[in-house]
């Protein structure tokens, strides 16, 4: 870590010199202005002008990459918190059905991205989506309940041998997904910019790492729906071949798991140390429960007792990334000041 000597130049003022390799990376020079962001735990961070402008702009080389790489490329540049992003290939060429198909494809995929110009050669797309209109919790409650609604749909869709059902749950993921991907860009950009940690709801960007952990946790208990609502539709009958008991088990398992979710997410935006303890009492009450309602089975073939254990396991992972994300409540909540620490 480089040390600097801080010099007074007046009565009141206190200045220190910038790293000149740092000045030059970020071309600022004499005359230009930066900003400061005083945050936690006396930081101080220094940012060029460049950095508010929020305007980066990324091309891809669409010669040089297949469309499916194309489509991964757009994902990725707009998590990267890309303002602009160009796919284009070099002076004479023209973009092939397949790259085309790809950019719009990677469209509807994301969050507040659109095409601005086409031409033969080259296509933009911008996104329009302003940090300042969301905050990481809201983002963070509302992939939780997307999650929810999906689990729900896919078990009652189980319990009445309805495919339609499923197949709702499983249109919903598209929607997770973006929700997903967007908490991926704020999370970055905000990383990048420590101005937009402020802007998406955050003190600071200490939390960030853990929201990128919760977020992810919650995009898994969705693909974890997704699974329950495929077995559906795979099912001959589209249910389970078991008795009733046994589905009120499952439904009543579900009922519990959604409690053990919905308390794990609200003891991190809460910053809740009693709650993420909760959400841990609450996951020891239920951690046995798929093995009880496994015991309780009567004899069946192995296919049909294989997909109610591939029910119960979605239902106990997803059980277990709630217990993750309230040990990452824990761990933001016992850096503040409380009645369980003191910091100073």
């Amino acid at each position: 870590m480089e040390t600097r000597k801080v010099q007074r130049l007046g009565p009141s003022t206190l200045a220190m010199t910038l790293p000149a390799e740092w000045a030059k990376a970020q071309n600022v020079e004499k005359g230009d202005e930066v900003s400061l962001r005083m945050g936690g735990k006396g930081t101080l961070t220094v940012m060029p002008e460049s950095v508010q402008q929020e305007e980066s702009e990324a091309v891809i080389h669409a010669d040089e990459l297949e469309a499916e790489a194309v489509e991964r490329a757009i994902l990725a540049q707009y998590v990267l918190g890309r303002r602009v992003i160009q796919v284009e290939v070099e002076e004479g060429g023209t973009l092939d059905s397949h790259t085309i198909n790809a950019v719009y494809n990677a469209e509807t995929q994301l969050m507040g991205l659109g095409v601005i110009e086409e031409t033969p050669e080259r296509i933009a797309i911008r996104c329009s989506v302003d940090p300042e209109d969301f905050t990481l919790d809201n983002l963070l409650e509302r992939l939780e309940s997307t999650g929810s609604t999906m689990r729900n749909e896919a078990v009652k869709a189980l319990a009445h041998g309805n495919p339609d059902l499923a197949q709702r749950a499983l249109n919903r993921e598209r929607q997770a997904n973006k929700i997903f991907v967007l908490l991926l860009r704020l999370i970055f950009t905000a990383y990048q910019n420590p101005n937009l940690a402020r802007a998406v709801g955050l003190d600071s960007g200490f939390p960030l790492i853990g929201y990128r952990s919760v977020a992810k946790n919650l995009e898994l208990t969705a693909d974890n729906a997704e699974d329950i609502a495929e077995i559906v539709l795979e099912t001959e009958g589209h249910t389970l071949d078991v008795d009733d008991a046994t589905m009120r088990d499952i439904r009543d398992f579900t009922d519990a798991v959604n409690e053990v979710t919905e308390l794990g997410v609200r003891s991190v935006v809460e910053r809740d140390y009693d709650l993420a303890l909760e959400t841990k009492e609450l996951f020891r009450q239920i951690e046995d429960r798929q093995r009880d309602i496994l015991a309780e089975l009567p004899e069946m073939d192995n296919e049909d007792l294989l997909q109610v254990r591939e029910v119960l396991v979605a239902l106990q992972q997803t059980a277990q990334y709630a217990v993750r994300n309230a040990e990452i409540a824990t761990n933001l909540a016992l850096n503040e000041n409380s009645e369980y620490v003191t910091i100073s």
